[in-house]
């Protein structure tokens, strides 16, 4: 009788007796804090890969705009008089910067004019003195807006702030002035000159708010366009 009235006594089951919901701190459950502190041990385990790509001292823009200058200043040269005399190319009286790629070029110069090149003067019939009046390159920058700062900040150093540009220009030309005298080797006697021959070129960057830019340059391997149909017809 007894054991039967106390069956029916309903029981009351304390929290603690039944699986509540995992441990709660600051809003995060304990697998969610597990896995961020596996990530950011990952994060911190992981290395940096820095690769270093190497420039030259002269950008490929000066280069060009240099070297064709000097190529279309020598393409002028009129040394018809040469074809078929033993020539050697005297090189002492030529001063001038990117100075062995331009005696490279007339010396080009002088064999697709039909002259035939010697290495010394004792071999030659003509000798063709050539002479710089220079090759240069001149820069200018314009700016619509505000140009980067060097603030000097106390106790840290100092702060440089970013260029803020509406408009901006940058501008390149180049120029070359050459001229190739001859003469006979044994007599002396003048043969020709070519006078002064003058060559030019141009490289020109814009850029509007600053993220819109063009180029204007007569120098194709520094053309976006050319240098895209270029591309493609190598293919």
């Amino acid at each position: 009788m007894t054991a039967q009235f106390l069956s029916k006594i309903p029981t009351t089951k304390r929290p603690h007796d039944e699986p509540g919901p995992p441990h709660v701190a600051n809003g995060m459950t304990a697998p969610a804090w597990r896995t961020l502190l596996l990530a950011g041990l990952a994060f911190a385990l992981t290395g940096c890969n820095t690769t270093k790509i190497t420039e030259p001292k002269r950008s490929i823009t000066e280069q060009l705009l240099l070297s064709s200058a000097a190529d279309r200043a020598i393409e002028k040269a009129d040394l018809h008089l040469l074809h078929g005399k033993k020539v050697h190319l005297e090189e002492r009286y030529f001063k001038s910067y990117d100075k062995r790629y331009a005696l490279g070029a007339i010396r080009e110069h002088l064999a697709r004019n039909g002259a035939l090149l010697v290495r010394t003067e004792d071999e030659a019939e003509v000798i063709v003195e050539a002479r710089s009046a220079g090759l240069g390159m001149d820069t200018r920058e314009s700016l619509v807006g505000i140009p980067a700062l060097s603030l000097p900040v106390p106790l840290a150093g100092s702060l440089q702030t970013p260029e803020i540009s509406l408009y901006k220009s940058m501008k390149a030309d180049s120029a070359a002035r050459f001229a190739l005298f001859s003469y006979d080797r044994k007599s002396g006697a003048f043969v020709e000159s070519t006078g002064g021959i003058s060559g030019a070129a141009y490289f020109h960057h814009y850029k509007f708010l600053g993220f819109f830019d063009w180029r204007r340059t007569d120098i194709p391997e520094l053309d976006p366009k050319v240098k895209e149909r270029l591309r493609n017809a190598s293919k």
